[in-house]
């Protein structure tokens, strides 16, 4: 009997996820939607292919050594991400988390050998975090970078977020679909993945449709909002436009609403039987709006940004 190869480190797990077909969601549709399962990752979201990157990266310049501290201001994944590539390596980890994000993802952070530091919400409610509380977490970061003297993973700038997208899940997608990708759709939180993935995929074929998704509440980068507004969206929709966003990748804007978002990450559990979040969720509605209106056959690309499991102390699956 053969096995499989053994991995040296569950880092070597990150990457390579699944593309999982939506078909059930899709019948009678001429389009077809294709998942890209991130919740398949060790962390259990996206966050984890930047996260690695970024500490690899920092390494081979120099930046950090074995012992050293990484700091970084999250709603939870990216710290978890970090948190399991900083045990591996050998580094300390100091993660800054609104309060208003959710129960398991600091337990998840913690659990891994990481520091949570919880910052009060400006006014705020629980799973609501708004562009207000993220600038408090943002000070509360920068002083404890200065007092601790650590490194800032700064995935909102740094250039390794995008790497890694580009390196690996457009390339992934471009491999899984034989090329074949009419559309593919994702949420802007950092924009890491979707410009990653954009810039690849537009660099294969140039007439690769690439859409951003925003929170109805907080559609800034399409410019309709001006005004920051609540939603449950975690991770995405803080009212800022990021660093690494090009809005030269950007062919569409589609806005997707608390309600709908958290009905597509209930059908998507009971129909496809996979477990997401409300980003993943509202990824898969504004999927399903291009296949619906689409009269061609087109094949769109979504992402499952993370795990359902993270959002058991919230309302998403009551």
């Amino acid at each position: 009997m053969r096995y499989p190869t053994v991995s040296a480190s569950i880092l070597d797990a990150v990457g390579q996820t699944p593309l999982v077909a939506l078909d059930r969601l899709t019948a009678g549709l001429p389009s077809r939607i294709l998942a890209k399962l991130e919740s398949a990752n060790p962390g259990l979201s996206v966050k984890d292919r930047p996260a690695l990157q970024i500490i690899t990266d920092a390494e081979r310049a120099g930046l950090i050594a074995p012992g050293d501290t990484v700091i970084e201001r999250t709603s939870g994944n990216m710290g978890t991400g970090l948190a399991i590539a900083c045990a591996l390596k050998g580094y300390k980890l100091v993660v800054v988390m609104s309060a208003g994000n959710s129960l398991e993802r600091q337990k998840a952070i913690r659990a891994l050998g990481a520091r949570v530091v919880l910052v009060p919400q400006v006014n705020g409610r629980p799973g609501q975090v708004t562009g207000d509380d993220l600038k408090r977490v943002e000070v509360v970061t920068n002083e404890l970078t200065r007092k601790l003297k650590g490194f800032r993973a700064d995935q909102f700038k740094n250039p390794s977020s995008v790497k890694a997208h580009f390196t690996g899940t457009g390339p992934e997608i471009w491999k899984q679909t034989g090329g074949k990708v009419d559309a593919f759709v994702s949420m802007v939180g950092s924009s890491g993945t979707f410009t990653g993935v954009s810039r690849y995929l537009k660099r294969r074929n140039p007439s690769v449709r690439c859409v951003v998704v925003e929170p109805v509440a907080a559609s800034i980068l399409s410019g309709k909002r001006k005004t920051p507004g609540r939603h449950k969206l975690q991770g995405v929709g803080y009212m800022e436009v990021p660093q690494l966003y090009d809005p030269a990748l950007v062919d569409e804007f589609i806005s997707i609403g608390d309600a709908e978002a958290t009905r597509s990450a209930r059908t998507l559990a009971r129909t496809e039987g996979i477990l997401a979040g409300y980003t993943s969720g509202a990824n898969v509605a504004a999927a399903l709006r291009m296949a619906k209106r689409s009269k061609r056959a087109l094949t769109i690309v979504t992402v499952i940004t993370d795990s359902g499991l993270k959002y058991f102390s919230t309302d998403l699956f009551e």
